[in-house]
């Protein structure tokens, strides 16, 4: 195995692992989750331009007859990449003493104030940052409330 086969393959395991803690792993975290709210895609042009360059890498291995097992990587490389990228759905999870966004727990004691944009994003400000939360359905804005106001 190749110096760029292991890369491959720490990347894989790391992408890997990632998925499995965002799709598994955070929903059985710091108690039952009381409320999941899907979130619109930040940028799908983000990983459409990294399958795109990882594809080219793949095409040059294919043409320079490059080893098998690279060529194997990087296909699972890019499968990942479309997975993280367009076919994972973003969500925000509401617990009873805070949330996870983007895989960082935010206690219900860090937030400072919280507002509502005329576009539709609630916006949450910490100690020392903002988190931004743009839902999928406008409803579920109305349900957030809901479920901050009872766990106040």
């Amino acid at each position: 195995m190749t110096l760029t086969d292991g890369i491959l393959v720490l990347f894989i395991v790391l992408l890997l692992g990632w998925a499995i803690y965002d799709e598994i792993i955070l929903d059985k975290r710091q108690g039952a989750t009381l409320l999941r709210v899907p979130l619109l895609r930040r940028s799908p042009i983000d990983s459409a331009i990294f399958i795109f360059l990882v594809g080219i890498v793949l095409y040059n291995n294919i043409t320079g007859h490059g080893a098998i097992l690279t060529t194997w990587l990087l296909c699972t490389l890019i499968a990942i990449a479309i997975y993280i990228g367009w076919i994972r759905q973003p969500k925000v999870l509401f617990k009873a003493s805070g949330l996870f966004f983007a895989g960082a727990w935010v206690s219900y004691d860090r937030i400072k104030e919280m507002n509502l944009s005329e576009d539709g994003v609630l916006v949450i400000q910490l100690e020392q940052r903002r988190v931004l939360i743009r839902v999928r359905n406008i409803d579920d804005l109305e349900n957030i409330y809901k479920l901050l106001v009872a766990t106040q």
